[in-house]
């Protein structure tokens, strides 16, 4: 959770570093924040944590209000319904597209997610996937209910994960998910990322 200015910055260079974008200058931040919508959403949102998290300071009230305006309409524009402080930092929004994750969610950091994923409740309970470190989830996946997943694993593109998967490096895919692999390396590594 963003509280302070060292963890804004924290959380925006861990997502920079997994979305592959330089931010070392400041000329480097702008093309990126100019030629990548993602990445101006990503940063968006964790202006908007950031505020969110310390709206009882005067300033960060107002500031707050306008960066969640911002934050919903690039979200509309861009098919994101990410909500805040549900995203551990190294955030990794490779494609535009639908991406809906319940409020309830808890994803983990370094978590790589394609468009058409749907992370949500199950039957009008209000419990919500709980997703480790180092996650791929694939185009189409779609994860819900109270359930687990294990650090460094890979999610198939349409599978339909409904129940825990607490292993760690595997690959899980199929409807209804199972393991289709184990002992797999994460995103990162195999990306050179790490």
């Amino acid at each position: 959770m963003i509280k302070t200015k060292n963890d804004y910055n924290d959380y925006i260079k861990q997502d920079a570093l997994s979305m592959g974008i330089k931010i070392n200058s400041v000329k480097n931040r702008l093309v990126a924040k100019l030629s990548n919508p993602r990445w101006k959403f990503i940063v968006t949102l964790r202006k908007c944590e950031y505020h969110k998290n310390n709206k009882n300071k005067p300033l960060s009230k107002i500031l707050y209000g306008y960066y969640f305006y911002k934050y919903k309409t690039l979200g509309v524009k861009l098919g994101f319904t990410i909500p805040a402080n549900v995203c551990s930092k190294g955030l990794s929004l490779p494609h535009y597209g639908t991406i809906i994750i319940s409020k309830n969610a808890t994803i983990g950091e370094n978590c790589r997610i394609h468009a058409c994923v749907n992370i949500g409740a199950s039957a009008g309970s209000p419990e919500a996937p709980k997703i480790g470190k180092n996650v791929y989830i694939g185009p189409g996946a779609k994860l819900f209910g109270d359930i687990q997943i294990g650090d460094s694993c890979t999610i198939g593109a349409n599978a339909v994960v409904n129940k825990s998967f607490t292993d760690q490096n595997c690959v899980i895919g199929g409807i209804p998910a199972k393991i289709l692999k184990e002992n797999k390396s994460d995103w990162l590594a195999d990306n050179n990322l790490a």
